[in-house]
């Protein structure tokens, strides 16, 4: 299963209620926002309800890098007991 990259390209103004909450469902709000969705029926459905404001680039499967933040170390010191 691939990813989509959708961008929104026209304005939400004066569209019907169900675009404008189609619209937000994707995660987009304004002009040249970007949000990357899997590429599902549901989306899909959604992206053709309102391609004449978004714009769908299919991304390439990338592994995501296994980068990560390295661990705060923990500090090996215990209180002194009296």
């Amino acid at each position: 299963m691939g990813q989509l990259k959708i961008k929104q390209v026209r304005s939400i103004i004066d569209r019907p209620k169900r675009q404008k909450e189609t619209v937000k469902a994707l995660g987009l709000g304004r002009p040249n926002w970007e949000v990357v969705h899997n590429d599902t029926p549901q989306i899909r459905g959604m992206i053709n309800k309102v391609s004449h404001l978004v714009v769908v680039e299919e991304m390439k499967e990338a592994k995501p890098s296994a980068k990560k933040k390295p661990a705060a170390k923990k500090s090996k010191e215990s209180p002194e007991k009296d």
